[in-house]
C-alpha cells in the first residue's frame, strides 16, 4: 500500500478540474423524484443513505471511485481489521470493529494476535465478565453497601468515556422503555466543574447508585476528581465507596485488579477513546441500562455496517460515499463546515460525540509522518436535532453568506409509539414533514423581489432514513461516522487515531497547579500566571 498526500493523486487533479461545476450545481433544474430514487443506496440494519441533495453528478462519482481505489482506501481498511499499525503517531494498531465480531475474528476471517495473544478472544472475554456483572446487578445478587439493590447506574468519565455512551444511553431510553427494557436509570458526570457532581449525586439515592469510573490511562484528572467528589458523598452518606464503584481501564492503570472496587474490566491501547463506545467503556453502563442482549443487538448493527464499508463500488458502500462526498466539499467546493441534524429527539446528543469522533480524529495539519499539508483537512462539526434547530441557527443556513453542507437523520416511526392528532396530522408527520421540506428548501431556495424573503438555495445535503431507531439501527448508524472519519482521513493521509491537540492545554494546567505549591506560586510563563490570577487560581 502507498500513503501519499491528497494533492499528490491524479484524482485530486480530476476533482479540482470538476469543482467549478460544482459550485455551480443547479439543485433546482436536477432535484426531482427521479433523482431521488436514483441517488440511494442501502445501509446496515435497514437504514438508507440518500445523496440527491448533493453538487454531484456522474462525473464527480466516477472521480471519486478512481480516487478510493488511487488511495487503496479499501485495502487500508483490510489492514486495519487485520492489526497493522495504522496509528503512527502513537505506533498501536486500531481495533475498535474488533469489539464488534460475533467471534474474536477480524471482518476478513483471520485473527489479530499480538506477542501470542489473541486480541478478539481477550475482547470477546471481557465483554462476557461485564455482561455477567450486569446480569448479578439486575439479579441482586450485587447490591449496595447498605444492602439494597442498585436501581441507578452512574457513569464517571470525560470525552469518549462520556459523549459516546452518554449519546446512546439517550437515543435507547425511550426505546427501551417502551419496549420493556429498562432495567436502570442512567446518568453521567463528565465536567470537572463540581456542580456537574453535585447536580447528578444530589438526584439520586446514593445507596441504591452504581457509579462506574472511566479512564483508560487511569490517570484522567477530571474524572479522578469527580471520583473523589463522589466517594466524599458516599462516606458522608454512611456508606463504603468500594461496594459502589466499578472501573473500565487498562490492565496496566493504577485502577487495574485494584480492591477498592466492587470489579474492574478493560480495554487496551488499541481502543481509542472517542471509538470505544463498543467496549466496556459503552457496553458496561449499556448493559446495567438495558441488558446485555440489547447491547448485542446494538453490536450486530455495527458489525453489519463494518463489513458493508469493504465493498469496493462507492454506490454499495454509504460510509464510502458519505465520506467521500465530504471530500469533495471540502477540498473542491472549499465548504469548511458540516452539520447534523437529526429529526428525532433519541440523537439529541448524537451531534455532539460526533463533533468529537470527527474533530478529534481528522483535525490534523500534518500527514502521517508529521509533515505539514497543503490542502484542508477535517471540517467544523455542530449539530442539534429537528425541529429544535429550525428556530436557532437556521437562519444562517438557509440566508447566510456561506454554505454550510448538512446531514439529516430520520425515522418513520417514533421510538414509543405515541402521538397526538392537531389540525389534521399526527406529530410525527409534522416532524417529517418538516425534515422533507428542509432539504428542499436548502436545495433550491426561493426567488424573491424582497430580498429579505430571498433564498439563494445551493445547499447541499445528505439524508440517513429509517423506520426506527432500534439498538441495531443505531450500531449500523455509530459505525457508518466511525467508518466515514476512518475513509476520510485515509484519503487525506492523516493518522485519525492520535490526539495530540488535546495535550498542550492539559500539560499547562497541570504546570498553573504545580505551581501553587511552590516558594512563589509562579509557572515561568507570566501569561499562564497573569490569567491564573485574574481567575483566582
Amino acid at each position: 500500500m502507498n500513503f501519499i498526500d491528497f494533492d499528490k493523486t491524479a484524482a485530486f487533479k480530476t476533482l479540482s478540474a470538476l469543482g467549478a461545476e460544482g459550485k455551480a450545481f443547479d439543485f433546482r433544474a436536477r432535484l426531482d423524484a427521479e433523482r431521488v430514487a436514483e441517488c440511494q443506496t442501502a445501509m446496515a440494519a435497514g437504514l438508507r443513505y440518500c445523496w440527491a441533495a448533493k453538487a454531484v453528478d456522474g462525473r464527480v462519482i466516477e472521480a471519486l471511485q478512481s480516487l478510493a481505489e488511487e488511495q487503496e482506501l479499501i485495502a487500508k481498511y483490510r489492514a486495519l481489521l487485520e492489526g497493522e499499525v495504522v496509528n503512527t503517531g502513537e505506533k498501536r494498531k486500531v481495533l475498535h470493529q474488533l469489539l464488534r465480531s460475533g467471534d474474536g475474528r477480524s471482518l476478513t476471517g483471520k485473527p489479530v494476535v499480538l506477542e501470542g495473544r489473541d486480541i478478539g478472544a481477550f475482547y470477546q472475554a471481557e465483554r462476557a465478565r461485564f455482561s455477567a456483572f450486569a446480569e448479578k446487578v439486575h439479579r441482586g445478587d450485587i447490591k449496595g453497601a447498605g444492602g439494597k439493590p442498585f436501581r441507578h447506574v452512574v457513569q464517571i468519565g470525560i470525552g469518549g468515556s462520556d459523549l459516546g455512551p452518554r449519546a446512546l444511553y439517550i437515543a435507547l431510553e425511550n426505546w427501551a422503555q417502551k419496549e420493556g427494557k429498562q432495567r436502570m436509570a442512567a446518568s453521567f458526570i463528565s465536567n470537572v466543574d463540581p456542580d456537574d457532581a453535585s447536580r447528578v449525586a444530589s438526584s439520586l439515592p446514593l445507596g441504591e447508585t452504581v457509579f462506574v469510573l472511566v479512564s483508560k490511562s487511569g490517570t484522567t484528572q477530571e474524572t479522578l476528581a469527580n471520583e473523589l467528589f463522589i466517594k466524599d458523598k458516599l462516606q458522608k452518606a454512611g456508606l463504603e465507596p468500594g461496594k459502589h464503584l466499578v472501573a473500565v481501564t487498562s490492565e496496566t492503570s493504577p485502577l487495574a485488579h485494584n480492591p477498592a472496587y466492587l470489579d474492574s474490566f478493560y480495554i487496551d491501547d488499541f481502543i481509542g477513546g472517542r471509538y470505544s463506545s463498543s467496549s466496556a467503556v459503552g457496553g458496561l453502563i449499556l448493559s446495567l441500562a438495558f441488558g446485555p442482549e440489547v447491547f448485542a443487538d446494538f453490536l450486530a448493527g455495527a458489525r453489519e455496517a463494518d463489513q458493508t464499508a469493504l465493498e469496493g463500488n462507492i454506490l454499495k458502500n454509504a460510509a464510502l460515499l458519505d465520506a467521500l462526498i465530504g471530500v469533495w466539499e471540502r477540498n473542491f467546493l472549499n465548504l469548511p463546515c458540516t452539520a447534523v441534524l437529526p429529526y428525532s429527539q433519541a440523537l439529541s446528543r448524537f451531534p455532539a460525540h460526533l463533533q468529537q469522533l470527527d474533530m478529534e480524529s481528522n483535525g490534523k495539519r500534518v500527514n502521517r509522518e508529521g509533515k505539514a499539508l497543503a490542502y484542508p483537512t477535517g471540517p467544523v462539526v455542530f449539530g442539534e436535532p429537528g425541529t429544535n434547530g429550525q428556530h436557532s441557527f437556521y437562519q444562517l443556513l438557509h440566508q447566510g453568506t456561506g454554505v454550510v453542507p448538512l446531514q439529516f437523520i430520520g425515522f418513520t416511526e417514533n421510538q414509543r409509539g405515541e402521538d397526538v392528532e392537531v389540525e389534521d396530522s399526527l406529530s410525527q408527520s409534522k416532524l417529517l414533514a418538516n425534515l422533507a421540506a428542509q432539504i428542499v428548501a436548502f436545495a433550491k431556495g426561493q426567488d424573491s423581489a424582497d430580498g429579505n424573503k430571498e433564498f439563494p438555495g445551493g445547499r447541499p445535503s445528505g439524508l440517513i432514513a429509517g423506520r426506527r431507531l432500534s439498538p441495531p439501527a443505531l450500531g449500523a448508524l455509530l459505525a457508518h461516522f466511525e467508518n466515514k472519519v476512518m475513509f476520510q482521513g485515509f484519503v487525506w493521509n492523516l493518522n485519525s487515531f492520535d490526539q495530540e491537540g488535546v495535550q498542550l492545554g492539559k500539560v499547562l494546567a497541570k504546570k498553573v497547579l504545580a505551581a501553587r505549591g511552590g516558594k512563589d506560586g509562579a509557572s515561568g510563563d507570566s501569561a499562564l500566571d497573569a490569567y491564573s490570577k485574574l481567575l483566582g487560581v
